[in-house]
């Protein structure tokens, strides 16, 4: 193959695209660049993430072994313990089922979305 492809950013249905991004500007840093009932972005460490709104959306369940896999974020953090007890306080859940043993822990969005938050890599 010839022809690459680079990531412009990521979008993720959402109830709420102005909540949703408050949320992840919290998790994230960075900025929220754009802020409308119906789209609303995050912008951090070079990569946007926006929430486009989906009337009646549904969430994702997790875990769902009946639907086909999904796609969420995976993001480095230094330290689990303190990163579930903030990303938990901002408004994320975290779901009984934990795959990860103590090498990543899941958590939902307040939308719903699953992601993984796992020990950044040292060295």
């Amino acid at each position: 193959m010839t022809v690459t492809a680079d990531i412009a950013m990521v979008n993720l249905d959402s109830p709420d695209p102005v909540a949703h991004a408050e949320f992840w500007q919290r998790v994230l840093g960075g900025e929220i660049t754009h802020s409308q009932p119906e789209y609303a972005m995050v912008t951090a460490g070079g990569v946007a993430v926006g929430f486009g709104l989906v009337e009646g959306y549904r969430p994702p369940s997790w875990p769902d072994e009946d639907a086909g896999k999904r796609y969420h974020l995976d993001l480095y953090v230094d330290d689990l313990a303190v990163a579930e007890k903030e990303f938990v306080a901002a408004g994320a859940a975290k779901p009984e089922f934990q795959p990860g043993g103590d090498r990543w822990v899941v958590l939902t969005d307040p939308a719903g979305q699953p992601f993984c938050i796992c020990p950044r890599p040292q060295g």
